[in-house]
């Protein structure tokens, strides 16, 4: 598509898109504020509003623990049948439970179990920080015998080192962990060539799908992936710290144990015997009670999601990170800006990551005076999150519009280099 700088363009695409009124369905008090960090956290959807009146007032205020039976006890798995329509799974397959951190390790330990000859783990520097440190706790519980190998990058962290992470895939390595779209440039692996390059060694597969989960079309079972995990509350709008997925592929289900032998994982839970006997097929990795007014909420954000489809919210996302590249490559390049992401459109998740020296206090002062909501990551990634269900492209050009102001007014200049809590 040609575009244009001009804002009337931006407002006509939004005209267009076919997409655009589901931005009604968010709860969205400001409306000059431009918000780019739906890779972090979604927004409120009008029906998780509703959905948590109802649970509170009816299902905990009036059903009390009569709701148990009527929807609570099942919810791990009806919401796990949900998320699969959105990441390619067949039913029986994925369940909503605990977070990322804590799938990760429950996974991993069972996949090296079914592997225990091996002793490499395979993944990549672009990969989440917090998965990497989950690795090296299970490798240092396991007592040290598992190496961790992390392969490096190129074009200043876009893009992962295939040829170097290839290699590292041999007939020693157990596991192969990697995010599906890696959290600073938005780089969006071939979820099936590395699958089957792992499969043709004899390795297992982990997919961190935290950052493409509700923005890029997922095929988990179209690409024979083993397991996966992801979070709830960035593209899938499902609130801060909502409750997290997991994915075990079917075949595998039986012949996998869960490190955390919990309760909601025993076969006859209310027979409480003292023995524990896992479930029968992926709900044995439930381990303890559900945060059930959070799990439903979540629930709720994701009917609009399913009703979208992931080829309409695919294409509108990548129609407005091309429009962000241009604008950027337009009117912010020549302000010292330089893109971190993918220029390739099939290689690109749905965020765009934009670097500068001056990066934080750039954040800091669109946050602060210009209304705009992007994020910091280090060390000089300015993210802007581009969520297709309500990021208009009237956003994206006030967003490109503001930083420009921000740059060429030197407004950053009175921010300290000093990094707050949260970045």
């Amino acid at each position: 598509m040609d575009f244009n700088l001009s804002r009337s363009f931006a407002e006509n695409m939004d005209s267009n898109d076919p997409l655009a009124s589901y931005r009604a369905s968010f709860v969205i008090t400001d409306p000059d504020l431009v918000y780019l960090d739906g890779n972090s956290l979604g927004r409120l959807t009008q029906t998780i509003l509703e959905r948590v009146q109802q649970v509170t007032e009816q299902e905990w205020g009036t059903d009390l623990i009569r709701a148990w039976n009527e929807n609570w006890w099942e919810a791990p798995v009806r919401i796990g049948e949900k998320i699969a329509r959105l990441v390619g799974a067949a039913p029986g397959q994925v369940i909503a439970c605990d977070t990322v951190s804590v799938n990760l390790f429950k996974l991993a330990s069972a996949a090296l179990a079914l592997r225990p000859d091996r002793i490499r783990i395979v993944t990549d520097m672009l990969n989440f920080p917090s998965d990497l440190y989950i690795l090296q706790g299970l490798v240092h519980s396991l007592g040290g015998k598992h190496t961790i190998l992390r392969i490096g990058s190129l074009d200043g962290d876009v893009t992962p080192d295939l040829d170097a992470l290839a290699a590292a895939i041999d007939d020693s390595t157990a596991l192969l962990t990697l995010s599906h779209v890696t959290f600073k440039s938005g780089y969006l692996y071939d979820m099936r060539a590395f699958t089957e390059m792992a499969h043709h060694h004899g390795a297992l597969v982990i997919w961190d799908l935290s950052h493409s989960a509700g923005a890029v079309p997922v095929i988990l079972d179209a690409c024979n992936a083993d397991f996966a995990i992801g979070c709830t509350y960035k593209y899938l709008n499902g609130g801060p710290g909502a409750p997290a997925f997991m994915y075990i592929r079917k075949e595998l289900q039986e012949q996998v144990v869960s490190p955390i032998c919990g309760w909601w994982g025993q076969n006859t839970p209310f027979a409480f015997g003292l023995d524990y006997l896992p479930a029968p097929g992926v709900t044995r990795f439930l381990t303890g009670s559900m945060p059930i007014l959070s799990l439903l909420a979540m629930e709720a954000a994701l009917d609009p999601l399913l009703e979208a489809g992931l080829e309409r919210l695919r294409a509108k996302s990548l129609l407005l990170s091309e429009y962000l590249i241009y604008l950027s490559d337009t009117l912010l390049s020549p302000l010292g800006f330089h893109l971190g992401s993918p220029r390739t459109p099939e290689r690109r998740g749905s965020h765009i990551s934009l670097h500068h020296p001056e990066g934080y206090r750039i954040n800091r002062a669109l946050i602060e005076e210009m209304n705009v909501l992007p994020d910091f990551r280090e060390p000089d990634n300015l993210r802007l999150g581009l969520t297709p269900l309500y990021t208009s492209f009237s956003e994206v050009w006030l967003g490109v519009d503001r930083i420009r102001q921000v740059v060429a007014g030197k407004l950053f200049e009175k921010y300290p280099v000093q990094r707050l809590t949260v970045t």
